[in-house]
């Protein structure tokens, strides 16, 4: 009995972490505009741009646009999640992360509730995106979409404990924003998103496969469009490793996380 309401209690604590987040970004609608647009802008001008050029290792059938959409959805969860960690400073800087490291809860709760809030920006915008690919004609089934679903989960979760890690370390929005630039980019980038992983020089073959986000793209590109450069179950397993692996680096540090 003692053990089920303490686990009541934990997830009461985390709901109310969680609900203080969802009402923060319900306050600015326009953060949602503006973070979507930009992926928006990629999938339509990029893919009509670059499609009348695009490889010739592109899957049959499948055109530029479709191709990069994959990308383009993991494009939005990479840059939401990890620029996420930017509220760390701001909580620090009006005082609201010192009330919350004073209360009677854990630092690993504060961690679970602070992501899962911004797994629920990611999921906003991932889904906008979703909508736009039926649109565009990308073949989403019930259960491709199920299965979409819970990668765009893990990545959220993993980038999103990233983002949140690397704000704990941070005192500036300045400095936060420099190192996330160095961060955000090259998950993107090297992952596959814009460009076939076949073929690749042996040296950016090595650091896309160094990349988290590489099997976010290719198991999202198994899922809608039937093709990737690994399997299902590969993209699966290793992405929840990587998400394993940040969720344990963002509770490490926020329990060395100082509040001022």
């Amino acid at each position: 009995m003692q053990n089920t309401t303490s686990i009541q209690d934990h997830l009461a604590k985390v709901y109310a972490l969680w609900l203080r987040e969802f009402k923060v970004f319900l306050r600015e609608r326009s953060r949602l505009v503006a973070s979507t647009f930009t992926p928006i802008l990629w999938l339509f001008v990029i893919g009509s741009g670059l499609g009348s050029a695009a490889p010739s290792e592109l899957p049959p059938g499948v055109d530029y646009q479709q191709f990069i959409f994959p990308g383009i959805v993991s494009m939005s969860i990479i840059f939401t999640s990890v620029f996420y960690g930017s509220y760390i400073i701001w909580d620090r800087k009006f005082d609201f992360l010192k009330s919350v490291m004073v209360a009677p809860v854990s630092r690993a709760t504060v961690f679970v509730g602070k992501t899962l809030g911004g797994m629920t920006n990611s999921l906003i915008q991932a889904a906008i995106l979703i909508a736009i690919g039926v649109a565009i004609g990308i073949p989403f089934t019930p259960l491709s979409l199920a299965q979409a679903a819970a990668v765009v989960l893990l990545m959220s979760f993993g980038l999103t404990s990233l983002g949140l890690a690397l704000g704990s370390y941070m005192y500036s929005l300045e400095g936060f924003q420099m190192i996330v630039s160095f961060v955000v980019f090259p998950l993107f980038f090297l992952s596959g998103a814009l460009f076939p992983l076949d073929n690749l020089p042996e040296w950016l073959s090595v650091l896309t496969a160094a990349d988290p986000a590489t099997y976010g793209v290719d198991a999202l590109r198994n899922l809608t469009l039937g093709t990737g450069t690994y399997g299902v179950e590969l993209d699966l397993a290793i992405l929840v490793g990587y998400t394993a692996a940040l969720g344990a680096f963002g509770v490490y540090s926020f329990a060395k996380m100082k509040a001022v």
